[in-house]
C-alpha cells in the first residue's frame, strides 16, 4: 500500500526544497567569505580608489596621496626625490 504520498514515506517532495534552501543558504555564506577577503570592502579597505591602480606610474601614486593630503610638502619632496 502506497498511501496518500506515494511511498516516499510522508515526505513528497518535501526534500528538494530542503536541498533547494540548503543549497541557497551554502552559496550565501560562500559568497560573504569570498567578498570579504576578495575585495576587502568589509574590513574597511577600497582596493579599487586606493592609487593601486594598474598603469599607475609611483610618481602618479605619490602626487595622488599629497593631493589627498595623506603626506604634507616636505615629504612629497623627499619622496620625489628617492623616486628620481
Amino acid at each position: 500500500m502506497m498511501g496518500y504520498y506515494g511511498g516516499w514515506g510522508g515526505f513528497g517532495m518535501g526534500w528538494i526544497f530542503m536541498l533547494i534552501f540548503w543549497g541557497v543558504v551554502i552559496w550565501i555564506i560562500i559568497s560573504l567569505i569570498k567578498g570579504s577577503h576578495g575585495r576587502g570592502h568589509m574590513c574597511g579597505h577600497d582596493h579599487e580608489h586606493d592609487g593601486h591602480e594598474k598603469g599607475n606610474s609611483s610618481l602618479e601614486i605619490l602626487k595622488e596621496r599629497y593631493a589627498k593630503g595623506e603626506i604634507d610638502k616636505k615629504e612629497f619632496e623627499e619622496i620625489k626625490k628617492d623616486l628620481k
